[in-house]
C-alpha cells in the first residue's frame, strides 16, 4: 500500500547540509518538510565515522544556524589551548539528535530514516518495504548531491590479498594485537587523522609506512577561527598573495610563509590542496614518520607486499594495512542549486557547506523568483588541486560579493555562527581587524583579477 506525505518539500540526506537546509528553511517560512535518509538516523556519514574523529574545523562552523554546536568555547589547555574547540563524533551526533528531535517539536518535520528515494515522487523504507508519495507540488531537495564515502562502507580502491591485512580506519581502534608495522594508505585529512592517534597511543613512527600518493596543502587550523579579527587576516593575507603571486605553487609558498598554508615535508612542493585544517602540533608529529612512499596510488597488496604501478615494495608479513583512501570531498559538475522542482545543495561561500544549505535554506524560504535565488547563490567547488583550489577561492568569493549585497541576507549571516565572515552587530572591532580591512581594501581587486588568470 502506498501512502502519501503531505509535505511542501522532500529533503533527500539527513547529512549535514541537509539538517542545515532544513533548519533555516522552517525557521523562517511556514512550510512541512518530509526528512528521508538511508541511515538509523540523522547527522549523515557521522553515525559511521571512526571513533577517534573530530571535526577539523571549529565547532561553531558546523550543524544548523539556530543552535551552536558546542558552547564556542576557546580550549583552556592541550596543544590547541586558546584555539575554539572541536567537537568529537559523539558530541556530533548527540548534538544531531537534539536538533532533529526540535524539528519534529515543531510539528512541521517529519524524519522517514531507513528510507530512499527511488523514483520522482516515490519514498520506500528498507526496513517495512512501505511506500510512500509526495505531490507534484512538492519541491525535491538533493542534500546528497556531494554525499561523502567513507572507509567503513567504501571497499579499499586496491585489490586486496585473501592473506593480507586490511582494515578500514573505524576499526582500527578495534585491534586485539599490536602488528610489527602499519602502513596508512591515503594522503588526506582521514590519513593524517589515523597516523596521529597512533602516534599518541604509543607507536614508534618507525613503525608507520605512510603511502602518500599526493602530498597536500593544509590550512593552518590558527588562522581559520571564529574570531572576526583572525579570520579577516587570513582572507586579507590570501588575497595579498595572491595579487603578488607569479604562479600558483607561488602562491601557495607565499601563504606558508605567511603562515596560512602548511606542508609536511619542506622539501615537496604538494600538488593536493583539498586543504583541511591541521595545527601545528599536528604537524610535528606527522614530520616524525619517516618512511613516506611516493609511488602513487596503491593498486594491490599481497601478505608482505605492496604493488604499484611502477613496481612493488616489501612490508612486514604482518603489516596492517590501513584503508583511509574514500573520496571524502566530491567534485561533481556545479550545476544551479535552484531547477523546476528541484534544489540541488552545494557549497556558495567558499568551503563551508553547513553555511551554504544554511544560506540556501534561508533564501527559498524569503524568495519567490527561482532566477533571483541563483543570482544570490551561485555554488562553488570544493578544492582538489591547485588550480581547482584556485577556482573554489575566486567562485566562492564572487558569491560571498552576490549574497551580501542584500541587506537582508547581510544581516541574517551576521548573526549566524555558521558564516567564518560574519562580524556580529555586538562585535567592539579591533586593530587587528582594521587592519585586515585595510589590507583587503588594498588587495583583493587584484588578487581576484590575479586568482582568475590561474584558474
Amino acid at each position: 500500500m502506498t501512502r502519501t506525505i503531505e509535505a511542501d518539500y522532500l529533503v533527500v540526506g539527513a547529512g549535514a547540509m541537509g539538517m542545515a537546509f532544513t533548519d533555516a528553511l522552517t525557521d523562517h517560512a511556514d512550510v512541512r518538510v518530509a526528512l528521508v535518509d538511508r541511515r538509523h538516523g540523522v547527522g549523515g556519514h557521522w553515525l559511521e565515522a571512526y571513533p577517534f574523529v573530530r571535526l577539523h574545523q571549529a565547532s561553531a562552523f558546523y550543524g544548523v544556524a539556530s543552535t551552536l554546536l558546542g558552547e564556542g568555547r576557546l580550549q583552556q589547555d592541550g596543544p590547541e589551548k586558546g584555539l575554539q574547540e572541536r567537537a568529537t563524533q559523539a558530541e556530533i551526533c548527540a548534538y544531531y539528535a537534539r536538533m532533529l528531535t526540535r524539528m519534529l517539536d515543531s510539528g512541521r518535520v517529519d524524519h522517514f530514516p531507513n528510507s530512499e528515494l527511488v523514483a520522482d515522487r516515490t519514498v520506500v523504507s528498507n526496513i517495512s518495504g512501505e511506500q510512500l508519495r509526495v505531490s507534484e507540488r512538492c519541491r525535491i531537495v538533493d542534500a546528497h548531491y556531494l554525499a561523502p564515502d567513507i572507509p567503513a562502507e567504501t571497499p579499499p580502491p586496491f585489490d586486496v590479498a585473501e592473506d593480507a591485512r586490511v582494515l578500514a580506519v573505524n576499526d582500527l581502534a578495534r585491534l586485539d594485537g599490536a602488528p610489527s608495522q602499519y602502513v596508512i594508505a591515503g594522503a588526506g585529512k582521514t590519513a593524517t587523522d589515523a597516523c596521529i592517534w597512533l602516534l599518541s597511543r604509543g607507536v614508534d613512527p618507525d613503525r608507520i609506512a605512510w603511502v602518500r600518493p599526493r602530498d597536500p596543502w593544509m590550512f593552518n587550523r590558527a588562522v581559520v577561527q571564529p574570531e572576526p579579527a583572525i579570520f579577516a587576516g587570513m582572507v586579507a593575507d590570501i588575497m595579498q598573495a595572491a595579487a603578488q603571486a607569479a604562479s600558483r605553487d607561488d602562491l601557495f609558498l607565499r601563504l606558508e610563509d605567511a603562515g596560512v598554508m602548511l606542508r609536511i615535508d619542506r622539501t615537496i612542493v604538494p600538488t593536493m590542496a583539498k586543504a583541511p585544517t591541521l595545527a601545528t602540533w599536528e604537524l610535528d608529529q606527522l614530520r616524525t614518520i619517516e618512511n613516506v612512499i611516493r609511488r602513487g596510488h596503491l593498486r594491490a597488496v599481497d601478505q608482505g607486499e605492496l604493488h604499484f604501478a611502477d613496481g612493488s615494495i616489501e612490508v612486514a608479513d604482518d603489516a596492517v594495512v590501513v584503508h583511509c583512501a574514500a573520496d571524502g570531498l566530491k567534485y561533481p559538475p556545479l550545476v544551479p542549486v535552484w531547477r523546476p522542482g528541484l534544489v540541488t545543495l552545494q557549497p556558495i561561500r567558499t568551503g563551508f557547506p553547513c553555511f551554504g544549505a544554511a544560506l540556501v535554506g534561508y533564501v527559498e524560504a524569503t524568495r519567490d523568483e527561482d532566477g533571483e535565488k541563483n543570482r544570490l547563490c551561485p555554488p562553488s567547488p570544493y578544492g582538489n588541486s591547485l588550480a581547482e583550489w584556485v577556482r573554489m577561492v575566486v567562485l566562492g568569493s564572487r558569491a560571498a560579493m552576490a549574497f551580501s549585497s542584500a541587506s537582508d541576507i547581510k544581516d541574517w549571516s551576521s548573526r549566524v555562527a555558521l558564516d567564518p565572515a560574519r562580524i556580529p552587530p555586538d562585535y567592539a572591532g579591533s586593530e587587528a581587524l582594521d587592519d585586515a580591512r585595510a589590507r583587503l581594501a588594498t588587495h583583493a581587486a587584484s588578487g581576484l583579477s590575479n586568482l582568475v588568470t590561474m584558474m
